[in-house]
């Protein structure tokens, strides 16, 4: 039986994946990370068939023990942990049958540029590409956020020719219902929705015109699907591992000035809100409003997602997020005690 290891099965993008995968493959052999025993049973009441091993991303041995015993592993805990990569990698090299490595980076590695060059609100030309462009992508500046792990991955292959292959996702800006047995909600809309009711009046970022890909976490979930299905094959499948074993994820793009001010009318018109004005606002001030927003909503992330769907057949299937962008301003509203949920009509 095929064993799958998977870390962040809790979080946001792991939880929808352990929601995906088993449930195209119900003979998996998987076994989850998870911290604590409150974690460990929101799990179990959801996949009675998952095993659970307790540690967190700095008990190397642990992971290296785990991977190692794995013939697939989908490490979405965290993006910058260099210690859990190097762990997994090591684990997966002592095995002598071929092991697989899908881990989770994201686009914000291409947003770094704007932060360092301290260009907030402004848009840039540039677009990569994981096909085309598949060399500028894996050889991105050291000073990249992400980049540390991402070599450390891209060179697993190398280390250990023949026995580990890689695979690296890349997704931008995720939103949507996650599907996973605790954290279901995502950051960068949901934060933007959040501060705008917060302070009655929508914002963004100087001029606004920055943009970014997105994608649903439910077919994000579909890229996760589609590796692992390809490591279930001979020689890998279909998929392209290693060197070129990097998928962008996404299903359009976005400019932040635009979603401002989607959001500040939405919350006008469910009366959230008294205006659907939107204030344009220094890095300064949005920062005190939304930690890191500069990045969360000043930055540019373009990136096109061909390989996924030339090699694995991926086709984003679910709403944009201006279409569910009522949903996000209603549960955030929920949250603040703006509007009260359905329990708490029944209760009144």
């Amino acid at each position: 039986m095929t064993k799958l290891f998977i870390t962040g099965a809790t979080g946001y993008i792991g939880g929808d994946a352990l929601y995906a995968i088993p449930n195209t493959y119900p003979d998996l052999d998987i076994t989850a990370l998870v911290r604590t025993s409150d974690k460990g049973a929101k799990i179990a009441s959801q996949y009675a068939k998952v095993k659970l091993v307790y540690g967190d991303l700095d008990n190397a041995e642990l992971l290296t023990t785990e991977a190692a015993k794995a013939d697939i592993v989908v490490h979405t805990a965290n993006a910058d942990h260099q210690g859990a990569a190097t762990a997994i990698v090591a684990g997966l090299a002592q095995k002598k049958t071929p092991g697989y490595l899908i881990h989770v980076s994201g686009t914000g590695i291409l947003a770094t540029a704007d932060v360092e060059r301290q260009t907030f609100g402004e848009q840039t030309a540039h677009v990569y590409d994981d096909w085309d462009g598949i060399k500028e992508v894996t050889s991105l500046p050291d000073s990249f956020d992400h980049r540390d792990v991402d070599k450390i991955v891209l060179a697993a292959a190398e280390r250990n020719s023949g026995n580990v292959f890689t695979a690296i996702v890349c997704p931008p800006c995720i939103y949507g219902p996650g599907r996973g047995p605790d954290n279901q909600r995502s950051i960068q809309a949901n934060k933007l929705a959040n501060a705008t009711l917060n302070r009655g009046k929508g914002f963004q970022i100087n001029a606004g015109q920055n943009i970014w890909h997105e994608v649903h976490v439910q077919d994000l979930s579909n890229v996760f699907v589609g590796l692992v299905t390809a490591a279930l094959q001979p020689g890998g499948g279909k998929a392209t591992w290693n060197e070129e074993g990097y998928y962008f994820a996404e299903n359009g793009s976005f400019q932040w000035g635009d979603i401002s001010h989607q959001i500040a009318k939405i919350a006008k018109d469910k009366k959230l809100i008294e205006t659907a004005d939107v204030d344009i606002l220094p890095v300064e001030e949005a920062n005190k409003l939304v930690r890191g927003a500069r990045f969360l909503f000043g930055t540019n992330s373009r990136a096109k997602a061909v390989r996924a769907r030339e090699l694995l057949g991926w086709t984003p299937r679910q709403k944009s997020l201006k279409d569910l962008l009522p949903d996000v301003i209603e549960n955030e509203a929920k949250d603040l005690g703006l509007i009260k949920g359905h329990a708490e009509k029944v209760a009144a």
